[in-house]
């Protein structure tokens, strides 16, 4: 069975919560998952010195292959001649110096998508074209029956009972061309609170078949949690086997200085599908 761990919105700086913090390496560790995926915003301002505390956070994580992605809070927001000339400098430095990129683990294809837009669009994020042909290309070459996972900070579709943030324009689109690839789940954070369901709950339509599993993080190690989730820490354990996807997402409670788990949601795997460029 292939595990995957999700955390985000880690937001190291003036909101990280450095007990939390604890308690996610203790329970990454306790579950050792196959995959650590970390699905933007390390740093409040993208400063240096967060970024150097986010890198010995990633580092003291055990062992396992990473998945990252920047967020818009990766990139500078106030300093605006480095947004404009090198947004991506301490991000390349200090996490990774690809902004999109493939992982190939026995019976998974894990594609990380930068959604950060630091010209046009901070807040809510773009997923360009050239992007959207890299993705497609990365699973044409997966194997029959791997799992194939989508991985990007932006939200492409909105928590049904929060919609206060807008998704990427366009999102529709990039959403139609992973279904028509064969991804079975998208991984995301950005909202600061978590959503675990599926794209017809928002995208519902006969041309869209069996949709894409979303799986939206909470901000796992902040103060800033949001709607259901204020003031709250949560991340995600994803565990896969030939029939099925269960997403159980987990949440800290003071009172035991620890992340429980709280839900659990199972979809089918469904093998055999009609996938196109």
């Amino acid at each position: 069975m292939l595990t995957l761990m999700q955390i985000s919105d880690l937001h190291f700086g003036p909101h990280y919560l450095p007990k939390v913090g604890e308690a996610t390496l203790r329970a990454a560790h306790d579950l050792r998952p196959g995959v650590l995926v970390v699905s933007g915003d390390f740093t409040q301002r993208a400063k240096p010195v967060e970024y150097q505390a986010a890198r010995r956070f990633l580092d003291d994580l055990p062992a396992a292959p990473q998945v990252v992605t920047p967020g818009n809070h990766d990139v500078p927001l106030y300093r605006v001649w480095e947004r404009l000339t090198e947004p991506y400098k301490h991000y390349r430095h200090y996490i990774s110096e690809e902004l999109d990129s493939v992982l190939r683990v026995e019976g998974a294809c894990v594609v990380s998508l930068n959604s950060a837009a630091p010209y046009h669009a901070i807040t809510n994020g773009r997923i360009r074209n050239h992007q959207l042909d890299y993705c497609a290309e990365q699973f044409q070459r997966a194997g029959d029956g791997e799992l194939r996972v989508v991985v990007a900070h932006h939200h492409f579709a909105p928590a049904p009972d929060y919609e206060q943030t807008d998704v990427m324009p366009r999102a529709k689109r990039a959403m139609d061309r992973f279904e028509s690839v064969g991804v079975d789940l998208i991984m995301g954070g950005h909202l600061h609170r978590a959503y675990i369901g599926n794209s017809l709950d928002i995208y519902p339509g006969s041309r869209r078949q069996r949709g894409v599993i979303i799986c939206q993080s909470g901000t796992t190690t902040s103060r800033r949690g949001r709607a259901r989730e204020r003031e709250k820490n949560s991340f995600n354990l994803v565990e896969v086997s030939d029939r099925s996807i269960t997403i159980t997402h987990w949440m800290y409670f003071s009172d035991t200085d620890g992340f429980e788990p709280i839900s659990t949601h199972r979809f089918p795997r469904w093998p055999n599908r009609n996938l196109s460029a």
